[in-house]
């Protein structure tokens, strides 16, 4: 795929970050958009699905959203995400308002791009790896990545705060 079809990857190219873009036919009976995007991807570019990032919209204590981006296979610790963005609770966000915000699709929202800056947390899993896969932003789309150009471009802080 050539050129920027996303925001997620207009940010890339514009930055001259290196990635690969990598697309999929998305199911649209699926229900869970991150073990569609493990299953395809773990056996066709031979990562792991721990590599395999989901992006979550947060609401934080003082109503304003922020980003959680953990392994598809983890579920996030709200307790520990809330610590990590200094606040006091956290609670998802709604679906219609996280598109919105984010300008994306619910299913293909990006840590990269958004329309509005949010606040990110990153997992300090993502690290371990030399690259990691996020949502490209659109469902079926995958850009590949080092994940501390990731965390550089999302702003992202890092802490644990995905649960196994």
């Amino acid at each position: 795929m050539s050129g920027a079809s996303t925001p997620a990857l207009a940010l890339l190219l514009g930055q001259k970050v290196g990635h690969r873009v990598h697309s999929y036919d998305h199911d649209p009976r699926s229900e869970s958009f991150g073990t569609e995007a493990a299953d395809v991807l773990t056996d066709r570019l031979g990562v792991v699905p721990e590599q395999i990032l989901k992006t979550l919209v947060i609401r934080c204590a003082d109503n304003s959203l922020a980003i959680a981006v953990l392994p598809v296979t983890a579920t996030l610790s709200l307790k520990k995400a809330a610590s990590a963005l200094g606040t006091r609770k956290i609670v998802m966000a709604d679906r219609i308002e996280a598109e919105r915000t984010t300008g994306y699709v619910f299913g293909g929202i990006s840590p990269l791009g958004q329309k509005r800056s949010l606040a990110t947390v990153v997992d300090v899993s993502a690290l371990q790896w030399d690259r990691v896969l996020c949502s490209g932003g659109r469902r079926g789309l995958e850009i590949e990545l080092d994940p501390r150009d990731l965390v550089r471009l999302a702003h992202a802080v890092t802490a644990p705060v995905a649960t196994r």
